[in-house]
């Protein structure tokens, strides 16, 4: 029996049961959300008013860029995108599921959040990692 897979970020989050989901922080004086915690909003300083939420599980593509060199051991092309999740969060993944070509890509795509093998990629005990990716919506 294997391990279960570790997070690839502190915010994506593998309850025991049920499915990983992508954990913000939430100002309730304003409704601003962050990704990573905190304990002052940095939009309105309240202090001591954050809250953990789920985020959201759909968005646009806001920006993006096909990346043609990476690091020893990462397949290139590949598409580094921006998110804007339908909560307002923005954030950045690897949008997987279309062809890395600009004529397949259109900004303000409706995209998925979905969760996979990180690539392969193991710690140094064997230990496999889950993480984010971006999809168009089915």
């Amino acid at each position: 029996m294997s391990a279960a897979p570790l997070p690839v970020v502190p915010y994506l989050k593998i309850p025991a049961a049920g499915d990983p989901y992508l954990e913000g922080h939430q100002c309730s004086s304003c409704n601003t959300i962050f990704l990573g915690e905190r304990q002052v909003c940095s939009k309105c300083a309240a202090r001591d008013q954050m809250e953990t939420i789920k985020l959201a599980q759909t968005g646009t593509l806001y920006s993006y860029s096909i990346v043609f060199r990476s690091f020893p051991g990462i397949d290139v092309p590949y598409i580094s995108a921006i998110v804007d999740l339908d909560d307002g969060t923005t954030i950045k993944g690897n949008l997987i599921n279309v062809e890395p070509d600009p004529e397949q890509i259109q900004f303000g795509m409706p995209v998925e959040v979905v969760f996979d093998d990180a690539l392969g990629r193991k710690d140094n005990d064997g230990n496999s990692y889950l993480a984010y990716f971006f999809q168009p919506k089915s």
